[in-house]
């Protein structure tokens, strides 16, 4: 039995000898999905029986000639801390990745970034038309500080022209990355940086209903690099999130204190959250809000 999913399908089965000399007719069978990204082309090829009929040693094979469809995805602020670690691992699992950023490449050379294509550009202006075409999913990184009103327009602005050119442009999927509200006062929740992100959020559940992802880690730790230094910040993060996920059965009843989680989220690894990225893409059960310990758990299922 040969089982084919998303993929274009064209088989054509030739006619087993038979000893009674008798013949059965297969028609070719053609099958194609409602839309048609880039594609690679697979060979298979495998012996046919029918039921009841004996092998014989002269019967024909089938080709068959299988289109399969890769995953294609752009990554908003792909050369920033977050950006880059969701690169690198995407580009690890075989996903075709495409980087828009406004300084383009990153300025340190590792092995990985000879396999992203990088766009220099802003979401206010860039051209979708050159970047969307064929793409599976977006995933944005997008956010930083400033003024209320640059992070309104940089946390939330910014991220609702993208959700929308996606939506536009026919993108199934797309992927934000958030951030976790540390159990804040609501007085402390206007500021821009959350409202912004809030925003963002909002715009991604109502376009993608059924296939908007939102990832809300907290203090993200890994090795960060910046003007060619590079900052061990998982010096830091990798000890604390062990020492509060080892207590957190002592500390979970002062999680019900207005902004306790300041010092009781655990931190998230950079390289867990590529990883739950990397489910979300291929993952087409995956979908709506996801907090610190599903996103653990996405990527612990990346891992395995």
């Amino acid at each position: 039995m040969v089982s084919v999913s998303n993929m274009r399908f064209m088989s054509t089965l030739t006619t087993p000898s038979f000893s009674n000399r008798t013949s059965l007719l297969f028609p070719k069978a053609r099958f194609y999905p409602l839309s048609q990204p880039r594609i690679n082309m697979a060979h298979i090829r495998c012996s046919y029986s029918g039921a009841g009929v004996v092998d014989d040693i002269n019967s024909s094979t089938i080709d068959v000639v299988a289109d399969i469809k890769p995953e294609r995805i752009v990554v908003l602020g792909g050369n920033g801390f977050v950006g880059s670690a969701i690169c690198k691992a995407a580009v690890s699992k075989g996903i075709e990745v495409i980087s828009v950023n406004r300084s383009g490449r990153p300025s340190y050379s590792d092995p990985w970034t000879d396999q992203v294509t990088w766009i220099p550009g802003d979401v206010f202006y860039v051209n979708w038309d050159e970047v969307l075409g064929g793409v599976t999913a977006v995933v944005s990184t997008l956010g930083g500080f400033g003024s209320d009103d640059q992070m309104l327009r940089i946390n939330g602005e910014a991220n609702v022209v993208a959700v929308n050119a996606a939506k536009d442009f026919g993108v199934p999927k797309y992927i934000l990355i958030s951030v976790h509200d540390y159990n804040l006062p609501s007085f402390l929740l206007s500021s821009g940086y959350f409202t912004g992100k809030r925003k963002a959020e909002s715009e991604v559940l109502s376009k993608y209903p059924r296939s908007g992802i939102v990832l809300r880690p907290a203090f993200i730790y890994g090795k960060r690099k910046v003007d060619g230094f590079e900052i061990p910040l998982d010096l830091i993060g990798e000890p604390l999130e062990r020492l509060l996920r080892a207590t957190e059965n002592v500390t979970s009843p002062l999680k019900s204190l207005p902004g306790s989680d300041l010092l009781l989220a655990p931190p998230v690894s950079v390289d867990d959250l590529a990883l739950a990225v990397v489910n979300a893409v291929v993952d087409d059960d995956m979908f709506g809000l996801f907090t610190i310990e599903q996103i653990k758990k996405a990527a612990a299922g990346v891992k395995v």
